[in-house]
């Protein structure tokens, strides 16, 4: 049976059953399961499965204990068309993989609508009503409102840092004006949301169970390590996956699947001016610095929370890491774990200028409008000198960054949301969050 233990070293375990609604573990590490019974990833086949099919296929692969939810359960019911990515080849050996064509426009949907429906599953089987708390830096949290805003068994809290998302993105969750849906605007950056968040977690001062939809959440990994199996699945040789990168969760979804057998050889990160993943990536020394505003706010982040999971492989714990981290705010990677993590990832860190710069070239030279992210993974799978295929991950649709665009490319309409907005703006003082979400439940 496979189990799940914290990256910091806790000996409690949990099951499957336990983790669909878990937050951060006890001991404030994350989750991971024990290695040691999952299938070899890559002997999944996909048949004439449609591609929600092969997903579940997949989950059951990862954890046999998924099948009592996800075989009856419709997993991306926010989906109008199916669910399957799309591939387009842009040059030779170089392609992107469109992961923006879900109910929010982001790649956020592939994860977080499977999990809002089996947290929904799990808390009706249970007779529980959860309440899911949730930081975002602009996409996880439209993502993950319309994730459970029809669930009768959640309330849901979303934490965004003030002014430093795209309006479009804003409006996308606070827009949603229901019962069950609280925004709030944080005055501080998206590290402040996510320690927030990890704080009434870790603490939970409410009388409710807290989930969290974030990707500190196994299943959201398992939601994200599916497309990669299905874009394995397209070649017949390994390939290579550039991805704009911010809080790390996608990355390591690609990273956990190569470790378990798909045939990936090398990971590209690209950062914003935000470049602590790029940093930590050639220097193997993780130093958190202040959050800068950027064009490309999803990667506005500091302390990519998923990282842990990649040291907690290379290096077989991760509390002295992190204890490291918060004493002298940096942390150094051993020398052998170093060596494994350059060998296979590699980043390069994109001005804004540059960002805007590739946004007019890139569509200049394929006619293809990517957003301000994508642009970014998309330039460094050009770039890449390997003789594999090399496959950029478009996270976002450039529809939902029209205020950066719409200056750049000619003719192009920038999409408004002209809906009435609800929402809190508060300080980064947790008493005050915790305040406003005890009189929103």
């Amino acid at each position: 049976m496979i189990t799940y233990h914290s990256t910091r070293g806790s000996k409690s375990t949990l099951s499957f059953h336990d983790i669909v609604l878990s937050g951060v573990a006890e001991d404030k590490g994350l989750y991971l399961p024990n290695g040691t019974t999952l299938e070899n990833l890559s002997n999944l086949t996909q048949e004439d499965l449609s591609y929600e099919d092969f997903v579940k296929t997949i989950f059951i692969a990862l954890d046999k204990n998924s099948a009592s939810y996800v075989d009856e359960l419709s997993i991306y019911p926010g989906f109008k068309n199916s669910p399957e990515p799309v591939l387009r080849e842009i040059n030779k050996d170089k392609y992107v993989m469109e992961l923006f064509h879900g109910p929010t426009k982001s790649f956020k949907d592939y994860a977080l609508q499977p999990l809002g429906a089996i947290a929904d599953k799990r808390l009706e089987e249970i007779g529980e009503r959860g309440l899911v708390i949730v930081a975002t830096s602009g996409d996880t949290g439209s993502a993950a409102i319309q994730a459970v805003k029809n669930s009768e068994n959640i309330d849901v809290v979303v934490l965004h840092p003030a002014n430093k998302v795209s309006e479009y993105q804003r409006k996308q969750m606070t827009t949603v004006i229901q019962d069950n849906v609280l925004n709030i605007a944080v005055e501080g950056s998206y590290d402040d949301c996510q320690r927030i968040a990890k704080d009434l977690l870790s603490e939970n001062p409410f009388d409710r169970r807290i989930i969290s939809l974030n990707s500190i959440n196994w299943l959201r990994v398992m939601g994200q390590v599916s497309y990669y199996v299905w874009l394995t699945k397209q070649f017949t040789s390994p390939i290579n996956i550039a991805i704009p990168s911010g809080n790390f969760g996608n990355a390591y979804s690609a990273w956990f699947g190569r470790l378990h057998g798909l045939p990936i050889s090398e990971i590209l990160c690209s950062t914003n001016v935000n470049d602590v993943l790029r940093r930590f990536i050639e220097g193997g020394v993780l130093e958190p610095l202040v959050t800068k505003p950027s064009v490309a706010p999803s990667m506005d982040i500091q302390i990519p929370s998923s990282l842990e999971r990649l040291i907690f492989d290379l290096s077989s714990e991760a509390k002295d890491f992190y204890s490291q981290l918060q004493n002298s705010s940096k942390a150094h990677l051993d020398e052998k774990s170093f060596g494994v993590l350059k060998h296979i990832f590699s980043s390069v860190t994109f001005s804004d200028d540059m960002i805007k710069t590739l946004i007019t070239s890139l569509h200049d030279d394929f006619d293809i409008i990517f957003d301000p992210h994508s642009v970014t993974s998309v330039q460094m799978a050009i770039d890449n000198d390997s003789s594999l295929p090399t496959v950029a991950v478009a996270t976002a649709s450039p529809e939902k960054f029209g205020n950066v665009i719409s200056p750049l490319i000619k003719n192009f309409t920038e999409s408004k949301i002209d809906e009435n907005e609800q929402y809190l703006t508060l300080s980064t003082e947790n008493v005050e969050i915790i305040e406003a979400i005890k009189a929103f439940i």
